[in-house]
């Protein structure tokens, strides 16, 4: 097993601190009187240049240094983030991510220019702050008055020189709030053959003699506050000398020990400056052993770092194992042997539960997905002029991790075409009475073994009287035929099929929805169309919780077996003697529903006679229900999906297959394919009848 390049695992948060930052500055867009945002953004910032010197991208730390410095009004209050300034605070996130990922593709112009818009946004008429040297720390009142201030003891964990941060530049930007007296606690320092040269071992006790408040304090250290405990309490007014400033000393020879006052008891000598040690806190009082966090501990160990393609074999895995288990079942239930089938049901139960905590482990929140096209809808509003509020809802909704993957495409185009066509102009919204600002709302929610996926917004809806208008011109109909609005919409799916009058970047040469569609019905799921003139588009996407394991229907049509997915699957009846005697018209009457119904023995070609009693099985897809006629029903069964070879792909009906018990494949139907077929064996009895 070797070990992950360490870039690589940088690569990786980076990525995760890349999603924060953006996040917290489309946010701050929204509400720039919001100060965690900021915070949060300069977290994510300070980490990232931290670990990128420490990873060796130095470019990325010097530009990431400079952001900070440019950003550094916003966070100190001077100035508001304004709609421009968040837009070049993207610019500058996306800059970072290329001279992470992709290093040679970035220019250095790019990024200076990027600077400069963003020094000029956040410089405005006002001089540039004249640097501050750090030993200049604002002086006490004359004559060393008594004044107000802070007692600190600064306990940093180990490793957090490994992370990029270093204390004394900690204890610089103290200083600067007022004079303090440092003195290291140097107890913790272990032998030299004992001591790691990257692990911190120090701690500090501080006195600030600064009129602060503990907010200002929880300034200087709010990036490192998971990494430290801060004991913090109110000084009592002392009388303070004038302090030499705490830098200036680091760089100068110790005093002679003559000259400096007596230590503390438990603390040895530091080059500190000369001052009483005040009696109201001895330092020879025994200092309790912090404990230990337990929070901390807790979250360090809660989350591992595992590779997608472990967790990929660990599914297949998984697969080999259900369908071992389902052989060794089929054995045991066919002896007569009691431990036998003891031991078969419990290797079942044990492989049930060993899959769905395997198939949870693949399991990711929506929102993971959902965070992407917050800058999606940000830019495409700036772009075409449309202000636009995007709304989520249901982050919490969990699907496979080949899912999440495989629905980004269909979601960004969908997005796309509601902000480019559904969301109308400043100008036609108000004609209509409506606000100034669209709103796209992009929602999951679990529907039993389906998830719900949907795009909706609040724009002019679908113009049916258009697209119809354009299907006949592309010849897709006849003039004069006779279409629900819902059979019209669906030609939204056809290739090359666009409504748009112009061609634009975003839109207009039809290659949209039609790959939309594609890749959902790739994913074993569908998509449904609903709209309302003037009110808006809803764009419902359901989909399988996974692509790997599944719940089937085991079917038997003449010798051959099938699953269909028992997601899909609304109810089984039995086939009447008189929908036997309709041949011809193949509709079933459902509690007085008529529904079209396909026999699997036409379409399979399957020799023999058929059973005596047939049965159904109801399936549907979205609105559309269609029934499925099989000699046997052998009832539920746990289906592992194997693909179909390249040789298989002009054969539509079937999605994949997979080894049932005793070691035969059964082929999966294609609902999707089905549902299709059946509708235009409809629309061709449709044609015959009217002829």
């Amino acid at each position: 097993m070797s070990a992950m390049d360490p870039t690589e695992i940088f690569r990786q948060e980076a990525s995760e601190l890349f999603e924060v930052l953006e996040g917290a500055l489309l946010d701050l867009g929204q509400r720039p009187d919001d100060r965690e945002l900021v915070d949060s953004a300069f977290r994510a910032l300070h980490t990232i240049k931290g670990s990128g010197a420490m990873f060796g991208f130095d470019k990325v730390a010097s530009f990431t240094h400079e952001f900070e410095t440019a950003f550094d009004r916003v966070r100190k209050g001077e100035i508001k983030p304004t709609q421009e300034l968040i837009s070049v605070a993207l610019a500058a996130k996306d800059y970072i991510r290329a001279l992470i990922e992709d290093p040679q593709s970035t220019d250095d112009v790019i990024g200076e220019a990027i600077l400069d818009d963003l020094k000029r946004f956040v410089s405005f008429d006002q001089p540039a702050a004249a640097v501050i040297e750090i030993a200049e720390a604002p002086p006490l009142a004359p004559g060393g008055s008594k004044q107000a201030g802070w007692h600190l003891y600064l306990e940093f964990e180990s490793h957090i020189l490994r992370n990029g941060s270093n204390p004394l530049d900690l204890l610089e930007d103290l200083c600067k709030l007022g004079p303090c007296f440092v003195v290291p606690v140097t107890d913790g320092i272990p032998f030299l053959d004992e001591m790691e040269p990257e692990d911190c071992y120090l701690k500090w006790d501080v006195k600030l003699h600064a009129a602060c408040d503990k907010d200002a304090i929880d300034d200087v250290f709010m990036f490192v506050q998971d990494e430290m405990k801060l004991t913090l309490s109110p000084l009592e007014h002392v009388e303070a000398p004038a302090p030499a400033p705490l830098f200036q000393l680091l760089d100068e020879e110790p005093a002679p020990m003559a000259e400096m006052p007596g230590p503390p008891v438990e603390l040895p000598a530091a080059p500190v400056a000369e001052q009483p040690v005040a009696k109201t806190e001895p330092k020879s009082e025994p200092r309790p052993e912090p404990k230990p966090d337990a929070k901390r501990e807790e979250r360090g160990i809660a989350t591992v770092r595992v590779q997608a393609e472990r967790l990929d074999e660990l599914m297949d895995r998984v697969g080999e194992l259900v369908i071992a288990q389902a052989r060794l079942t089929q054995l045991a239930a066919s002896g007569s042997d009691l431990s036998i089938k003891m031991i078969a049901e419990e290797i079942e139960r044990l492989a049930s539960s060993l899959r769905d905590t395997t198939m949870g482990a693949r399991m990711v929140p929506i929102g993971s997905l959902f965070g992407r096209f917050r800058r999606l809808v940000h830019d495409l509003s700036r772009d075409l002029s449309k202000p636009v509020e995007f709304v989520t809802s249901g982050e919490d909704t969990e699907l496979d991790k080949t899912m999440i993957e495989c629905l980004a495409d269909p979601l960004v185009h969908l997005i796309r075409n509601a902000i480019d066509h559904g969301i109308e102009d400043n100008a036609t919204r108000a004609a209509n009475g409506k606000t100034e600002q669209g709103r796209i709302e992009l929602a999951a929610v679990h529907s039993g073994a389906q998830v719900l996926v949907t795009v909706k917004d609040n724009g002019g809806g679908l113009d049916t009287a258009r697209i119809r208008a354009k299907a006949e011109e592309q010849g897709l109909i006849a003039a004069g035929a006779v279409l629900t609005d819902h059979e019209i919409h669906q030609f939204l799916f056809h290739p090359g099929f666009s409504t748009a009058q112009t061609i634009s970047a975003l839109s207009g040469r039809g290659v949209g929805m039609d790959v939309v569609k594609r890749t959902i019905e790739n994913m074993r799921g569908s998509i449904d169309l609903s709209t309302r003139p003037g009110q808006g588009t809803t764009v419902t996407l359901r989909l399988p919780l996974t692509l790997a394991i599944i719940e089937g229907l085991l079917i038997r049509v003449g010798e051959g077996r099938y699953i269909i997915p028992l997601s899909a699957v609304e109810e089984c009846i039995e086939l009447t003697a008189e929908d036997e005697r309709s041949r011809g018209r193949n509709f079933l009457n459902v509690r007085g529903n008529l529904v079209p119904f396909l026999r699997l023995r036409e379409i399979m070609t399957a020799s023999g006679m058929p059973d005596l009693h047939q049965k159904t099985i109801i399936i549907s897809t979205g609105e559309t229900h269609v029934g499925l006629v099989a000699d046997q029903i052998i009832g539920n069964h746990q289906t592992v999906i194997k693909s179909l070879s390249k040789l298989h792909s002009d054969v539509t009906i079937f999605s994949g297959a997979t080894i049932l018990g005793d070691g035969t494949a059964a082929l999966i139907l294609d609902v999707a394919q089905l549902v299709a077929m059946a509708q235009s064996k409809i629309e061709k009895q449709h044609i015959s009848e009217a002829a």
